[in-house]
C-alpha cells in the first residue's frame, strides 16, 4: 500500500490532515472517502486495516481528521454532525480536484450518521457504508449524562469521552435537532451496506435494524458477528474490508469494458513491502496478491511466503502444460493435480549435483493424472511436466539485471 499524506481546505479556512492509502502500483480503479468515529482519528486501527484491505482490491481511500481532531486544525468545540458533513463534502471535492470524486462513502460510529447525511452533497457517490452507526445521530447526545443539560442551559460543558475531555457547545445540540434522519435515509438514492456486531454496547444492534428498515434497495447488512464497537480485533476490521470491496465492486464504475480488456500498459509485476513487518502487496497486471512471512519467522502469516509463491508457478505451470498437451493429443486427461514442498539440502545429499558444498534448493514434485489414460499416456505426460516453461526457467542459468529506480 502506498500512503500520501495531504493538508485539504476545510469548510471554515482550517486545515483538514488526511491519509490517502493506493494500491502497490499507485493506480487505484475507484475511491473511497473514510468518515471516522465520534472523537477518534484517521489513524484508529480499525480504520487503517479496512483501508489496507480495500487497497488489495485497488480501492484507494482518502481518511481524514474532523475539524479539531487528531492532527487536523480548528477547535472541536466548534463542530457538530453538520459541520462533520461540511468537512466531507471538502475533502470529497479535494478527491474530484486532485484524483477522481469518491465513489465510495464509508462511515464508522458517529461517522457512519455523517457519511448517510453528506452522500446527497457527494455526487460522484454511488454506494454507501455504514459501519455500527446510529439509526438517529442524537443517539450520541443520550450517552453526555448531566452535561447534555449544562450544554443547553450554560452554552458549553466539558465531557469525558473514552478517558479524554472535549469541550461541547450547545450548537453541537442544535445541529441534532435540525436534521431528521429517517427522510435522509430513504431519500439516500445510493446503494447501501449496514454493517453492525450484535454485540455492539456503544451503539445497539437495534440501529442498524432501523437504517435497514428505513433504507430503500438496493440494501444489504452483515453482521460483525462477535466484534466491539472499535472493530479492535484484527480479524474484524479486515473481514469488514473484504465484505466491502466484494460489495462495493457492484456498485462502483471503474474501467471501461474496453479499458478492461486492452493490454496492460505496464506489464512488470510490483511488489511493495511497507514500513513495518514483511506483508507484501503484489500486483500481477490486474490481480492482487499478498506475501507475507510465518509468525515464528516474524511475519502475521497472512499470505504465502515468496518461496511459496515460486513454487507454487511450478505447480501452476506443471498442471496447464499438462492439460495444453492433452488437449492437443486428444487424450481424455479430466485433471491433473501437483502437490510441490520446497526444501533446503545438504549439497552432498544430491547424487546427481555437481555441487558438493553448502546448501541447495529441493523441489519434489508429485503429480497425480485423472482420466481413462493409459500407462505411456501417463508416463509421457510425466515427461512433459518437466518442459513447462517455468521449470526450465528454474533448471536453465537466469540472468536478473537490478537498478535503483531514478529519483
Amino acid at each position: 500500500m502506498q500512503l500520501q499524506k495531504f493538508d485539504i481546505p476545510g469548510p471554515g479556512g482550517q486545515t483538514l490532515s488526511a491519509l490517502l492509502d493506493l494500491p502497490a502500483d499507485g493506480k487505484p480503479m475507484a475511491y473511497a472517502l473514510f468518515a471516522h468515529c465520534f472523537t477518534c482519528s484517521k489513524d484508529l486501527k480499525a480504520i487503517y486495516h479496512i483501508s489496507r484491505t480495500l487497497t488489495r482490491e485497488r480501492i484507494g481511500v482518502l481518511r481524514f481528521d474532523f475539524t479539531g481532531l487528531g492532527e487536523s486544525g480548528g477547535d472541536f468545540a466548534d463542530t457538530s454532525l453538520l459541520s462533520n458533513v461540511d468537512d466531507l463534502v471538502a475533502a470529497a471535492g479535494f478527491l474530484s480536484s486532485r484524483f477522481e470524486g469518491p465513489q465510495l462513502l464509508i462511515g464508522h460510529s458517529f461517522g457512519g450518521a455523517a457519511v448517510l447525511q453528506a452522500a446527497a452533497e457527494i455526487p460522484s457517490a454511488r454506494a454507501v457504508v455504514t459501519i455500527a452507526a446510529p439509526a438517529d445521530p442524537r443517539h450520541v447526545s443520550k450517552s453526555l449524562g448531566p452535561a447534555r443539560e449544562s450544554i443547553a442551559s450554560r452554552g458549553q460543558a466539558e465531557v469525558n469521552i473514552a478517558g479524554r475531555t472535549f469541550t461541547l457547545r450547545k450548537k453541537f445540540l442544535d445541529d441534532l435537532g435540525r436534521i431528521d434522519p429517517e427522510v435522509v435515509i430513504q431519500n439516500l438514492n445510493r446503494a447501501l451496506l449496514v454493517m453492525h456486531s450484535p454485540l455492539d454496547d456503544v451503539v445497539g444492534i437495534e440501529n442498524a435494524a432501523r437504517i435497514f428498515q428505513a433504507a430503500r434497495h438496493p440494501k444489504s447488512f452483515v453482521s460483525l458477528d462477535q466484534a466491539d464497537h472499535l472493530l479492535s480485533n484484527l480479524a474484524d476490521s479486515r473481514y469488514a474490508g473484504a465484505v466491502i470491496a466484494a460489495w462495493a465492486k457492484r456498485y462502483i464504475v471503474t474501467r471501461s469494458a474496453a479499458e478492461t480488456s486492452a493490454p496492460a500498459t505496464d506489464t512488470r509485476t510490483t511488489a511493495r513491502t511497507g514500513r513495518s513487518g514483511f506483508l507484501t502487496e503484489i500486483l500481477v497486471n490486474r490481480h492482487s496478491l499478498v506475501a507475507d512471512e510465518p509468525v515464528q519467522s516474524g511475519g502475521t502469516d497472512q499470505g504465502p511466503t515468496p518461496f511459496d509463491l515460486l513454487v507454487a508457478a511450478l505447480g501452476a505451470c506443471t498442471s496447464m502444460t499438462l492439460r495444453m498437451y492433452a488437449d492437443r493429443k486428444g487424450w481424455p486427461l479430466e485433471a491433473a493435480t501437483v502437490r510441490l514442498k520446497h526444501e533446503k539440502i545438504h549439497a552432498a545429499e544430491c547424487e546427481a549435483c555437481e555441487t558438493r558444498e553448502g546448501m541447495l534448493d529441493r523441489i519434489e514434485r508429485e503429480i497425480e493424472i485423472e482420466g481413462p489414460l493409459d500407462p505411456a499416456q501417463k508416463q509421457r505426460l510425466l515427461q512433459i511436466a518437466d518442459r513447462c516453461p517455468v521449470h526450465r526457467t528454474l533448471t536453465s542459468e537466469v540472468e536478473i539485471k537490478t537498478r535503483l529506480k531514478d529519483g
